[in-house]
């Protein structure tokens, strides 16, 4: 079921768990051989980038090839109800794509009409990359391009620090959490 509306994730812009709530975007990077396109699928538990696809088209297998990569490395419990939020973009619209949500079993929601607040997390992750790594920088081809963007991700999952984490990082974050979780059921 497709929700048009951000209501779904209203009240769990921080959840309880991992795997409940992922939200998504595109953005895109000029090179001299053209743009690229950069989709990521980022978990809000732990704002940690489960998933991320970068190509020289905007289609929807740029936002399919981003879900499948999260899917696949995180493995959800099908039987919890796993949300994911985008824009109304094409690619998030698309019969693909809406396949590919309901293969998963995942819940659709989206944002209200030119409302980017309802996916702060997501475009604050944008800034972030921007700001503190593609400003200023020219690439020459789109592969420089993406192996920065790799290295920078690789950066923001590990050791970028986030106030909404106690001042963590998105996976030392997780796994403090997953400490926790085997100390309550030892």
């Amino acid at each position: 079921m497709l929700t048009y509306c951000a209501q779904l994730i209203a009240a769990q812009l921080y959840t309880v768990a991992p795997n409940r709530v992922w939200t998504g975007d595109i953005t895109y990077i000029q090179t001299d051989e053209g743009w690229l396109y950069l989709a990521v699928v980022l978990d809000l538990f732990n704002r940690q980038v489960v998933g991320f696809s970068m190509q020289k088209r905007m289609r929807s297998s740029l936002v399919s090839d981003a879900l499948r990569m999260a899917w696949f490395r995180r493995k959800p419990n099908k039987a919890q109800v796993l949300i994911f939020h985008s824009d109304r973009g094409s690619q998030y619209c698309s019969e693909v794509y809406q396949a590919e949500l309901k293969r998963f079993n995942i819940q659709s929601s989206m944002s209200r009409k030119g409302d980017c607040w309802d996916n702060a997390p997501t475009e604050s992750l944008w800034g972030s990359l921007k700001v503190g790594r593609l400003y200023g920088r020219r690439f020459a081809t789109r592969r420089e391009a993406i192996n920065e963007v790799i290295d920078w991700l690789m950066f923001y999952n590990h050791s970028r620090l986030h106030s909404t984490l106690n001042y963590m990082s998105p996976m030392q974050f997780e796994e403090r959490w997953l400490a926790e979780q085997r100390k309550k059921s030892a």
